[in-house]
């Protein structure tokens, strides 16, 4: 039969297609039918052979010429349950998958642009500063200033740190506080209301004075944006092309000199977490970023009883340019001693706050404040109101009823509730930070970190701790003196905009303003 397919095979006659033009839409429906089956035939070939091995995947999320670190090409990329991970070792490499992983990858960006720093002050040991380190430097970070004491400050762990390209560190020495006694901070009014407080007022003030001293080391190092951050802090760049702080701050208008991260809680679902930067998940979301009907409307529902929205602080952190007359403006914030700053707020990228993550923040918190434990010392104390009720109960209550009063005030532990406070935008999943620290791990980031120096101080030529407060005073010293100087230029003098305290998110009280 003439125009037919059977006309090679006359025992397997196949009828023939319509030559008229009404033919036309047997060829789409044809074709529309067996497209999609060679598609998936073709997609289910490249997830039986592992996928493509095709860089440009990762470099759309990193912004960088490398892959980011995670489990090796062998590893299947579905994920594990994040409650079978045994988190006892913060520090371990574990079985863990997350992106994939090339055995030369460096997590160091080393031509980067903007150049980012971010300075701390920190008593955390290693299994707190190198996760929130080494994820900062693979979002963009590149220099870090560490203003160290306590654990931070140790024989094994300086040495380790010091070690690590692109961190300095500043212990707290007799010298350094000599020469934080002369800043001009002391004689200005927007800080005032912090001096000669303890607790929390004291470590507020040690903050803005290490970010004075933090301003003069950056732009030493000509950095373009510094950042300041604590250690139970992570940056979530969302809302740039990639998930990079330094796409993100890259994009942000010239005219603009500090940007705004507010900020996410921490919200577990485990009285157990042993390690938050890899065991939760869970965030509430910050007032500027959920439907304020929303936010009010389910406000009781979300506090569950405690005194605030949040836990803590709802006043995010800031990034600053480095330029002329900057200062801090607190721990929260920056300023400048010759302009009004331009500041924006992003929309959608966030600092994540791990806070009273684990059971033991409760004793460690309280045993580094004195006060006493009645409702009017502690006001002297901390600035915020479930600070004052934790400090009390975990030093008055046995361990069982702090256990309880934890279960009850800081635990997860309703899941219709979760689940409801999700689905109306109040609540989030955010996993990236986990699945990179993870990644971290499987590429063997930390454990060569600990094995580049060693534990033993015996190990470490002293020339690896080398970056001691007396020699940064002297290297910084003309600087941080001019930085300093009391009779320096003043234009904001009559109008100083007091210093942000940690200032709770709104309550239903503050709805009628708002």
């Amino acid at each position: 039969m003439a125009g037919t397919y059977g006309s090679r095979h006359p025992s397997l006659p196949v009828p023939s297609l319509p030559s008229s033009p009404s033919s036309s839409p047997y060829r789409l429906l044809y074709l529309l039918t067996l497209l999609p089956l060679v598609l998936a035939a073709f997609a289910f070939s490249l997830q039986w052979r592992g996928g493509l091995n095709d860089p440009s995947a990762i470099n759309r999320i990193t912004g960088d010429e490398s892959r980011l670190p995670g489990s090796s090409p062998t590893h299947s990329h579905s994920f594990t349950s994040i409650s079978t991970l045994d988190c006892s070792d913060p520090l371990r490499r574990s079985s863990f998958p997350g992106f994939p992983y090339l055995p030369d990858w460096k997590y160091r960006i080393l031509h980067a642009h903007p150049k980012i720093c971010a300075s701390t002050s920190t008593s955390a040991g290693l299994d707190q500063i190198l996760p929130w380190l080494f994820y900062h430097q693979v979002i963009g970070v590149t220099n870090f200033f560490l203003f160290v004491e306590g654990k931070a400050a140790s024989p094994n762990v300086s040495a380790i740190l010091s070690n690590i390209p692109g961190v300095q560190l500043i212990f707290r020495t007799k010298e350094l506080e000599e020469q934080q006694a002369k800043s001009r901070i002391w004689n200005e009014t927007w800080l005032s209301s912090f001096f000669f407080r303890p607790c929390n007022y004291e470590l507020f003030v040690k903050q803005s004075l290490n970010m004075e001293m933090a301003i003069v080391m950056a732009r030493e190092a000509q950095m373009d944006w510094i950042i300041h951050l604590d250690t139970d802090e992570l940056l979530h760049p969302a809302g740039a092309r990639e998930y990079s702080l330094r796409r993100l701050l890259a994009d942000v208008d010239e005219s603009v000199d500090t940007v705004i991260f507010p900020n996410y809680e921490s919200a577990i679902e485990s009285d157990d977490i042993r390690d938050p930067f890899t065991e939760v998940s869970m965030f509430k979301k910050n007032y500027d970023h959920v439907a304020k009907e929303t936010y009010f409307g389910l406000y009781k529902e979300a506090t569950r009883g405690n005194p605030n929205y949040f836990l803590t602080y709802g006043n995010g952190k800031s990034a600053a340019r480095v330029q002329d007359h900057l200062r801090p403006n607190g721990a929260h914030r920056w300023n400048n001693y010759m302009k009004t700053p331009k500041e924006i707020k992003f929309e959608d990228a966030a600092v994540l706050h791990y806070t009273y993550t684990k059971f033991s923040d409760l004793t460690s918190r309280r045993d580094r404040c004195g006060c006493k434990p009645t409702k009017e010392d502690v006001k002297r104390c901390f600035m915020l109101e479930f600070d004052r009720a934790a400090f009390i109960i975990a030093s008055t209550a046995t361990e069982e009823e702090m256990r309880t009063w934890y279960k009850d005030r800081v635990v997860w532990t309703d899941k219709e509730l979760t689940l409801k406070l999700i689905r109306r935008g109040l609540l989030t999943r955010i996993y990236a930070p986990m699945i990179i620290i993870q990644g971290l791990r499987e590429s063997n980031v930390f454990s060569d970190a600990l094995a580049a120096v060693g534990k033993s101080p015996s190990d470490t030529p002293s020339a690896s701790v080398s970056l001691s407060p007396q020699q940064n005073n002297s290297t910084l010293q003309s600087r941080v003196g001019q930085s300093m100087d009391v009779t320096g230029r003043r234009l904001l003098t009559l109008q100083e905009e007091l210093a942000p305290p940690p200032l709770s998110p709104p309550s239903l009280e503050d709805e009628i303003f708002l």
